[in-house]
């Protein structure tokens, strides 16, 4: 029975990452009558989740094999995972230089940790761990990768980031690719614009306009979820209309 299936007795999800965008995914799932688990390393967030009324678990989004035991707790707890949503940013290395890791020339050895390992061990962590499960669970289910615009092209001074956005879409193209096949729906959400904070004002100077609205993002991963097998969506790119788009 696919995610977007409303004969279901009660869809089943679990959000990866759950601090911002994630717990807007939360929130938006649960209104709308799913089960759902929110995964997460810090107490703060945790709590949050609980908060949500959510299933709360702490887990590394790095390591498959933690990824795949929070799958496998997830249906135990729920029947099955109908919808899996990667909505972390792992952090690996010393990110204390440059955003983005610095132009090449200047770049310490540990800013490829930071910027563009970190990022790509995570998606595949996620979509290894997710493929697996969803293959062996059965079925039609989704699976959605987040990421940011840095996905879409490189920006100079931020290379090691893009590096690491390029590999994350590669690596959900990938999976696609691969599990179509098998009834199972593989989607990239690339937010090309920065995300407004749950609490608090922007960083940075940032137009509230020109950020993304976590709610309306969490709309955009509802619409990808409930998705038939007649209309797959692969990657969808949202940018608020007052941020600059390059096509």
């Amino acid at each position: 029975m696919s995610a977007g299936d409303t004969h279901s007795p009660r869809r089943s999800a679990v959000v990866f990452g759950a601090r911002n965008l994630g717990h807007a995914v939360i929130e938006a799932l649960r209104t709308e009558g799913w089960a759902v688990a929110g995964v997460a390393r810090s107490a703060d967030t945790l709590q949050g989740i609980r908060a949500a009324g959510a299933l709360a678990l702490e887990a590394d989004v790095t390591d498959p094999a933690a990824v795949h035991g929070v799958l496998e707790r997830v249906a135990a707890a729920h029947g099955r995972v109908d919808l899996a949503v990667n909505a972390a940013s792992p952090h690996g290395g010393d990110r204390s230089g440059p955003f983005g890791g610095g132009p090449l020339a200047q770049a310490p050895p540990g800013a490829f940790d930071a910027w563009t390992a970190a990022p790509a061990r995570g998606a595949f962590a996620f979509l290894s761990a997710g493929a697996r499960f969803a293959l062996a669970q059965g079925g039609p289910a989704t699976l959605i990768q987040i990421t940011g615009g840095s996905a879409r092209r490189a920006i100079a001074g931020r290379g090691a980031w893009a590096a690491g956005s390029f590999a994350v879409r590669a690596l959900t193209n990938a999976a696609a690719l691969e599990l179509r096949p098998h009834g199972v729906h593989v989607a990239l959400l690339i937010v090309d614009a920065g995300i407004e904070p749950r609490s608090g004002a922007p960083g940075g100077g940032a137009a509230l306009d020109a950020l993304a609205d976590p709610r309306e993002l969490a709309g955009a991963v509802r619409f990808l979820a409930e998705q038939g097998a007649r209309a797959a969506t692969h990657e969808l790119v949202v940018t608020p209309l007052a941020e600059s788009w390059t096509p």
